[in-house]
């Protein structure tokens, strides 16, 4: 059986019959002649579902071996797969918070080399960004991995040039493109900002030596007169020249504290405070220089890197500054760089590095307000003067107390009080103190010297020191004084608060969430690889740290969403593919079947699935 195609002519024009006939053997005329069984009408009429079901229910009789492969024809090949689900979820969900829309507002001309169009830069920017967040690891390839491991709409494949075009256009609109993302997802997503949690940490770099120090000006922007900047490569790629655009993010002002990293070599690594105001000092430094670093890498140069996020751990915007900058006055800067977000009136929430009074002042001005941890051994008459009211604990949850105790007339102090952790640091104290104890036993009988050498020893562990005590004899002793005093501060911190009207169960609770900014970086540390950076320029270093942002928010935006981690989400999605098949009427792709998980996801996320 086969169809057979018939033709007429009309007065509109010829028109084309469709039936399924078969051949039968005519013994008078001698030969075959095609018999007629079902009439389909005209072809541009067909019923093409009627047809589709006449297909599939022929296929049963098959094996399905055999079914597919009369349906597809020996023509019909087979290219490639790729996986489909990871990137087509985050680029309808990059276009639902139209950031597709903010970069096609900018001006999309790259620096450098021949104009490229604001649709081609904008998809390879989104392919970085979904590199980041599906496959971190082939960052060193991200091109190859784009034009042979996935498929993203409209960009069918891309180069390396591209990639480094798009980044350097990156770098030099990532303030407006930060500011116009985050009114979008606002907008969006009706994101809470009452609370604005801020935090830094620190990258490093496997490096012999730290970048060749730079002029800046306040805000740690190179100067345009120290602007070439040599990438450490054998050629200048020009990337290091300022084009004076944008306000830099960081600020690398000098206060003149040479601060030495240990080598026999100063690397101009002063210790920088980040003030605007410029004392006349020589504020030449490196990017990627030596500073105190968090990952325990002191050895090694590193940049500092801020961020803001949400009370949900919806990330506002990050800053990257010189290796050495120092985090105490870095909130005071990133306060005036969000001066201009028109937000409403927003209490900041920061650790017990930022503590300090200059910033608090700073952070009061204007109708904001602050929530700051404070340090529980500090020498300040207020924290001695609140950790020794009485008063009565308030239970807001299973494992938090608070105690609110009235100190200043300004200010506001709740003392929160974990009994689970009171018991763990009750463990911790009293393995040091056995350890301490097992150290110092029999060194009364020691001569002065050797006491003296372990009491050197000691010093170098600061958890034992704490607790050791040295008579006015020369003995070791454990401090009892000093451990009851330690005691007293078991599973206990101290929150200062300038707002006046916030309850203090919400100071608390406000001050806890502060982990979202620790969640955000361990992250973007562990599953969208910010190091290692592999960047040496310092704006490519920039606006790889703007990639990891936006991959962040994007799949915490589908964390939220879903309630699901996005390791678990992002298996489910790897298992969606997009096969490729070549016939005579020319290339079509195909989607396996979604499975319920996958289905699932897409009804939380409010996304369509596209159609086989």
């Amino acid at each position: 059986m086969y169809v057979k195609t018939t033709a007429r002519k009309t007065k509109s024009g010829p028109v084309r019959y469709l039936h399924l006939a078969h051949n039968e053997w005519d013994p008078v005329a001698g030969r075959s002649v095609p018999k007629i069984l079902y009439g389909f009408g005209r072809e541009d009429q067909l019923d093409r579902d009627a047809v589709k079901r006449l297909v599939g229910s022929l296929s049963r009789l098959l094996d399905p071996a055999d079914a597919l492969a009369a349906t597809a024809g020996a023509e019909l090949q087979f290219c490639e797969s790729r996986p489909f689900d990871g990137t087509f979820t985050l680029d309808a969900l990059w276009k639902r918070l139209g950031i597709d829309t903010v970069l096609k507002g900018l001006n999309a001309t790259p620096r450098r080399g021949r104009p490229r169009g604001v649709e081609v830069t904008e998809r390879v920017l989104f392919g970085l960004v979904a590199n980041r967040a599906l496959a971190p690891p082939s960052k060193l390839a991200a091109a190859d991995w784009i034009n042979h491991d996935v498929h993203i709409d409209g960009l069918p494949e891309t180069s390396d040039d591209a990639c480094y075009r798009a980044m350097d256009w990156l770098h030099d609109v990532r303030e407006r493109l930060e500011i116009g993302v985050f009114h979008q997802v606002a907008n969006l997503l009706n994101l809470e900002v009452d609370l604005l949690f801020f935090d830094t940490t620190s990258t490093y770099f496997e490096l012999e030596d730290p970048d060749e120090p730079v002029r800046r000006d306040e805000h740690g922007h190179v100067l345009p007169t120290g602007a070439a900047q040599n990438d450490g490569a054998a050629q200048n790629d020009g990337a290091a020249q300022n084009d004076g655009a944008a306000q830099n993010d960081g600020s690398a002002q000098n206060d003149g504290s040479a601060q030495n990293d240990g080598s026999a070599q100063n690397d101009g690594a002063a210790q920088n405070d980040g003030s605007a105001q410029n004392d006349g000092q020589d504020n030449s430094i490196g990017f990627r220089t030596y500073g105190k670093s968090k990952d325990s890498r002191d050895d090694l140069p590193q940049i500092v890197i801020g961020m803001a996020v949400t009370r949900d751990g919806i990330p506002v915007r990050v800053w990257c500054w010189p290796g050495n900058t120092n985090d105490s006055a870095l909130i005071r800067r990133v306060k005036d760089d969000m001066r201009d977000w028109t937000l409403s009136r927003i209490v900041w929430v920061a650790d017990r590095g930022f503590s300090s009074e200059a910033n608090r002042r700073y952070l009061r001005q204007g109708d904001h307000a602050y929530i700051i941890g404070e340090k529980l051994r500090s020498d300040s008459p207020e924290i001695k003067a609140a950790l020794s009211r009485q008063g009565r604990y308030t239970t807001i949850t299973d494992n938090t107390r608070v105690k609110e105790v009235k100190v200043s007339q300004t200010e506001r102090f709740v003392i929160c009080h974990n009994p689970d952790g009171a018991t763990r640091d009750a463990h911790i104290r009293a393995q040091l103190l056995a350890q301490l104890e097992e150290l110092i036993a029999g060194s009364d009988t020691l001569p002065v010297m050797k006491r003296g050498e372990l009491r050197g020893q000691i010093s170098t562990k600061p958890g034992l020191n704490r607790y050791l005590r040295v008579t006015p004899g020369g003995l070791l002793r454990i401090d009892k004084a000093k451990c009851k005093s330690e005691a007293n501060l078991d599973g206990k911190y101290l929150l200062r608060c300038s707002d006046p009207h916030l309850p203090a169960a919400d100071i608390a609770v406000g001050y806890k969430q502060l982990l979202e900014v620790e969640r955000g970086w361990r992250d973007m540390k562990q599953i969208l690889d910010l190091r290692p950076v592999y960047h040496r320029l310092e704006e490519r270093i920039r606006a790889h740290v703007v990639l990891c942002r936006l991959a962040l928010l994007l799949i915490r935006i589908i964390e939220t969403s879903t309630g699901d981690t996005w390791n678990t989400v992002r298996r489910h999605l790897d298992r969606l593919h997009a096969g490729t098949f070549t016939g005579p009427t020319g290339v079509f792709r195909q989607r396996t079947e979604l499975s319920k998980p996958q289905r699932d996801l897409f009804a939380k996320l409010g996304i369509t699935a596209r159609s086989r």
